[in-house]
C-alpha cells in the first residue's frame, strides 16, 4: 500500500511548492495525491516479466538524414535582407541600456 500523505507532508509540499492553500484546497490536494500514489502502487504490482522495454511507440530506428555539405548563400545576398548593415554584419537596435 502506498504511503499515507499526512497533514505534515502537505505542509512541506506547500512550502516547497511555494503555495498558499486553504484548508479545503489542502484536503482536496491531499486526496488527489493519495489517489495518484495508490495508482502507482497498483501499477507496481503488475507482472511485466514478459514485456520488452519500450523506447519508442513506433518501430523507428533512425529518422535522421545524412549530413550533406552544400554551397552556402553568399553573404551579400543575406545582407540584402537586412534593414541596416555595418561592416558586413546585421545592424540591430541597442536593446540593453
Amino acid at each position: 500500500m502506498a504511503e499515507i500523505i499526512t497533514d505534515k507532508t502537505m505542509d512541506e509540499i506547500e512550502i516547497l511548492a511555494k503555495l498558499h492553500l486553504t484548508d479545503e484546497e489542502k484536503e482536496k490536494s491531499r486526496e488527489e495525491m493519495q489517489r495518484m500514489l495508490n495508482y502507482v502502487d497498483m501499477l507496481n504490482t503488475l507482472n511485466t516479466d514478459d514485456v520488452e522495454p519500450l523506447t519508442h511507440i513506433f518501430p523507428v530506428s533512425n529518422v535522421f538524414r545524412d549530413d550533406v555539405i552544400t554551397e552556402s548563400t553568399p553573404k551579400e545576398i543575406l545582407l540584402g535582407n537586412a534593414p541596416e548593415e555595418k561592416d558586413g554584419q546585421f545592424l540591430v537596435p541597442k536593446t540593453i541600456g
